[in-house]
């Protein structure tokens, strides 16, 4: 019966051991030159970098057509963090298939600007790979499906319709197009 326990023991300590530990690096201040859309932006002395574990809605450039709070997520990006100065934190994998630095982005007030965009409903989590901060976005994104925060339920910006018409207002309500025309001929019949 002791067996059993010191077999468990040491087969948690070997899991322990065999599980990766992902080394995370810490960059000194810098500051962002831009944003392009609402998961990558440009860093002094690194270039493009992508948010690390999020991805959020394409903005669509040229004939693409914008994905639903695509540009709601790079105006809160930009909100958040450009012309500021925030530190990158980098994970074992540096860049992704379109040599884009991957970080997660820290402003100098300690806003963990990854999780605050998931938060938000702004951006959903995405990772492929095991991350150090993937629990911190996966409670930020169970958070914005709870209260239907941004793409969790709100509806998005739509732009209005270029043009109102009398006539399709009245077919929707027939009584105020009999209305109408009955005010017309009592109108004609006075003219006459």
């Amino acid at each position: 019966m002791q067996i059993l326990p010191s077999v468990l023991a040491a087969g948690v300590a070997l899991f322990q051991l065999a599980a990766p530990t992902t080394r995370v690096t810490r960059s000194e201040s810098v500051v962002v030159r831009a944003v392009f859309d609402g998961d990558t932006i440009d860093v002094a002395t690194y270039g493009r970098v992508r948010l690390l574990g999020i991805d959020a809605p394409e903005i669509g450039r040229g004939y693409d057509t914008p994905a639903p709070f695509g540009r709601e997520a790079r105006d809160r990006l930009a909100a958040l963090v450009l012309h500021r100065w925030v530190r990158l934190e980098q994970e074992d994998q540096r860049r992704d298939a379109y040599n884009r630095q991957l970080a997660y982005v820290v402003r100098e007030d300690g806003v963990f600007v990854n999780a605050a965009m998931v938060r938000e409903g702004l951006a959903r989590v995405s990772a492929r790979v095991p991350l150090s901060r993937l629990d911190e976005l996966k409670r930020a994104e169970s958070e914005a499906q709870s209260f239907r925060r941004g793409m969790w339920g709100a509806s998005p910006q739509l732009p209005p319709p270029t043009s109102y018409t009398s006539d399709a207002r009245a077919a929707k309500h027939p009584r105020a197009m009999r209305k109408k025309s009955k005010h017309r001929k009592s109108m004609q019949e006075r003219n006459w």
